[in-house]
């Protein structure tokens, strides 16, 4: 593989988080029963005409001005033509030569640790086709139209992206900044969030692009990875081999793990755009696009280097702590009401409530513990009324919905024992319990010291400060 280089490009589908279509007042909520959320402009009726919904413009600048793009005065809405039976109107009404977004980029670090620019293209706006529906249907297929006319904002970047890992990244980079920008919910199992990927490979050295295949519709971050590596081997196999890549558009099957031919790929004027006639160009100010600036929240990449700076964080704990904006939030609530310490919150957030998290297959903003909750659990590591240890098994009662850290440490009797004549008395016994080993720590095997200390919080059922611990039992054994 060495000899070969991968050329990819992604075009991101992100469905707009507005109440209605694009162009008409059809709901977009997920999962309603088939066909109930298709108006009559989302069928195709003749003599019906779209109204472009606002609230998409506003959406589109904000994804243009928070990756440094540039945003168009004047966009204007074009029909590409093509035939499927979910397209009731016989065409798709997207932009194409003036789209409302165009440059812009995205950084993202690449496999040797250092920063690569990932260029974007275009970013336009267009309405989604309906679905097709084959299971349950015998030898039939089902046609539903509730996506017809839901909004999509297309992200195109340029052919930048050099390995599967690298387009996973960019990929999770665009995902974070339109969910921090709450104009999409980045559903990728609801359809909301999916992407097409562009593969090549070509010759290291040469610079002109080899054929490429477009790999359609995937929706998890891990099938992007896999159908792009499936690809990237299926074409330099076919060309080693003597063969010809063909450009066409390929699925990505899941079960298989390869991809499959669905039909050859078009090109621009296959589908004969036009601008529409029905829709007026989209015309904006400058006034409305500092309006649309003034909005925008604290970024991703922003949001990190703060932290690391006012809180002295890791930059990588960072990183994940501000990948989502729900994450971050939860970070700085948990701060404000504990003094355990900026890293020590990290700790317990990329660890035992991530692995909670995970677990049970919820996001941060429906946790079971709320970050004051949390933050009183941390409280009570840092004034050593629990221990660490302990303060796992009090996360896991709360977790469960047990009560407050205080709530459960006393009904519990967790309360860590601290009293120095108290733990003295439990270090004489378990020393009086295990002569042996003592005469052998005493004549050099100093890895007993870890035995001692495991009997006296065993001793203790965990409840002994362990640097109180750690004291006794050097001091007792000299």
């Amino acid at each position: 593989m060495s000899a070969w280089e991968v050329v990819i490009g992604l075009e991101i589908h992100t469905q707009l988080a507005t109440r209605s279509k694009i162009f008409s007042g059809a709901a977009t909520a997920y999962g309603a029963t088939p066909n109930t959320q298709a108006c009559l402009v989302d069928l195709g009726y003749p003599g019906v005409l779209p109204v472009l919904n606002e609230e998409v413009v506003r959406m589109a600048c904000k994804f243009g001005l928070a990756v440094g793009a540039n945003i168009s005065r004047r966009s204007v809405f074009a029909r590409k033509n093509y035939f499927y039976p979910d397209l009731p109107k016989g065409y798709q009404i997207s932009q194409y030569e003036l789209p409302i977004v165009e440059g812009g980029e995205m950084v993202i670090t690449d496999a040797t640790g250092k920063a690569k620019r990932i260029a974007i293209t275009r970013a336009h706006l267009e309405e989604d086709a309906g679905k097709s529906v084959h299971e349950g249907f015998a030898e039939n297929s089902g046609i539903d139209l509730n996506r017809a006319g839901t909004p999509l904002l297309e992200i195109v970047s340029e052919p930048d992206l050099r390995s599967a890992k690298e387009a996973v990244a960019y990929l999770r980079k665009i995902h974070a900044i339109v969910r921090y920008l709450e104009i999409s919910d980045g559903n990728m199992q609801e359809g909301s969030f999916r992407c097409d990927a562009n593969v090549s490979v070509r010759p290291v050295g040469q610079s002109e692009l080899g054929t490429r295949a477009e790999l359609k519709n995937l929706n998890s971050f891990r099938f992007v990875e896999k159908a792009i590596n499936f690809e990237i081997e299926r074409q330099v196999n076919l060309i080693e081999d003597g063969g010809e890549v063909v450009q066409e558009t390929r699925l990505y099957d899941s079960d298989k793990d390869e991809t499959r031919s669905m039909r050859s790929k078009e090109e621009a004027n296959d589908y004969r755009y036009f601008p529409d006639p029905d829709l007026l160009p989209v015309v904006i100010d400058d006034a409305y696009i500092n309006a649309v600036r003034a909005s925008l929240p604290e970024l991703p990449a922003a949001k990190q280097a703060r932290f690391v700076q006012q809180y002295d964080l890791k930059s990588e704990d960072a990183e994940i702590l501000t990948v989502s904006r729900a994450m971050a939030d939860y970070f700085e609530a948990c701060s404000e009401s504990t003094n355990a310490g900026a890293q020590v919150i990290a700790n317990w957030m990329l660890g035992e409530l991530s692995a909670a998290l995970n677990r049970d297959s919820i996001d941060i903003s429906a946790s079971q513990i709320a970050p004051a909750a949390l933050a009183g659990l941390l409280t009570r590591i840092a004034d050593a009324t629990i221990s660490g240890k302990i303060a796992k098994d009090v996360f896991e009662a709360m977790w469960a919905g047990q009560g407050t850290a205080d709530e459960i440490i006393e009904s519990k009797g967790l309360r860590q024992i601290t009293d120095s004549s108290a733990i003295d008395a439990i270090v004489d016994e378990v020393i009086a319990n295990n002569p042996s080993q003592a005469s052998e720590y005493r004549a050099g095997k100093d890895k007993l010291l870890g035995f001692f200390v495991g009997q006296v919080m065993k001793a203790s059922k965990g409840q002994a400060n362990p640097a109180q611990v750690n004291d006794a039992v050097r001091r007792k054994l000299r």
